[in-house]
């Protein structure tokens, strides 16, 4: 890796005052999170991003619900990664003066729906409690992690306002049932199940059809409004395991960068929108990250 890159990243973090992190698929892919755009871009033979929509949920419930389930099943058996863990840490401000003395505020904005940033910071909570760490300055400030794309763990309901976070697995016998037969991932469409409508998840305070959680394709994604005040005020911006396809996500270090901010881009991948980052780190989120940020690794 360039020592000459890390240098200067590094006194460019040191410097800057409001940080945010645009974070994707990639973040997750070391904690066995398939991101559907590389390789493990299929599911039962079809393309995965064309079953997250409102259309194929209103013409196949039972199949989304499947696909959900999966996603659901592979993040219940996920743990949070080296990459995760550090961005926890840069999200408490007593670490993250550290290695930035002149930040004010620090705010990862995930794409990922898994769960695994919200893990690895109350992991990270619970660790400074034992240590009896207390107070602001050991503790993520509010607001500190915005999901954007919703919670694939929360369930809501298709007519009413009922929603809520349920980690059961499955969440109906019906799904449970329909995996029975599927052993791995490349497995998952060996065989189909057509579960019936009133065997899907149901409201429970209206016993409508529910529905996953998620921001789909097409669907307005939560937290725009904060999202853009924190873009437009932000000197530092770290784009990590995206190649920055997916608006409005995709757009938000060009905007930083057009203000003069400094943009640094963490994938594995190479991407177009590579040439106009100020730093560019090539590799694993979970093998970069604590290359740049030795001091933060356990």
């Amino acid at each position: 890796m360039d020592t000459d890159t890390t240098s200067n990243f590094r006194e460019a973090f040191a410097r800057a005052k409001h940080i945010i992190v645009i974070a994707g698929a990639g973040l997750s892919a070391a904690s066995g999170i398939p991101t559907f755009r590389d390789g493990g871009g299929m599911w039962r033979s079809l393309d995965a991003t064309s079953l997250a929509t409102p259309e194929a949920f209103e013409e196949n419930p039972s199949l989304v619900w499947q696909f959900y389930h999966y996603r659901r099943r592979k993040a219940l058996e996920a743990q949070p990664n080296v990459a995760h863990k550090i961005l926890a840490k840069l999200a408490i401000p007593s670490l993250l003066k550290t290695v930035a003395p002149a930040a004010q505020s620090f705010v990862i904005i995930t794409q990922n729906v898994d769960r695994l940033s919200v893990r690895a910071a109350d992991d990270l909570k619970s660790e400074l409690s034992q240590q009896n760490l207390e107070g602001p300055e050991n503790r993520a400030r509010k607001g500190s992690l915005l999901q954007m794309h919703g919670k694939l763990f929360e369930v809501q309901c298709t007519k009413c306002d009922w929603s809520a976070e349920d980690f059961s697995n499955p969440l109906c016998p019906a799904l449970g049932e329909a995996e029975e037969d599927i052993q791995n991932y490349t497995d998952a469409g060996s065989k189909n199940h057509d579960i019936p409508l009133d065997q899907l998840p149901r409201c429970p305070k209206c016993q409508e059809l529910a529905r996953p959680g998620v921001v789909w394709f097409g669907e307005k994604p939560y937290h725009l409004e904060e999202i853009n005040l924190l873009v437009f005020k932000a000197d530092m911006c770290l784009v990590i395991g995206t190649s920055s396809t997916v608006h409005p996500a995709a757009g938000y270090a060009y905007r930083v960068q057009r203000r003069k901010g400094h943009v640094a881009v963490f994938n594995l991948d190479p991407s177009e929108k590579d040439e106009n980052a100020n730093s560019v780190f090539r590799g694993g989120c979970e093998e970069v990250l604590p290359h740049v940020f030795p001091e933060l690794v356990d």
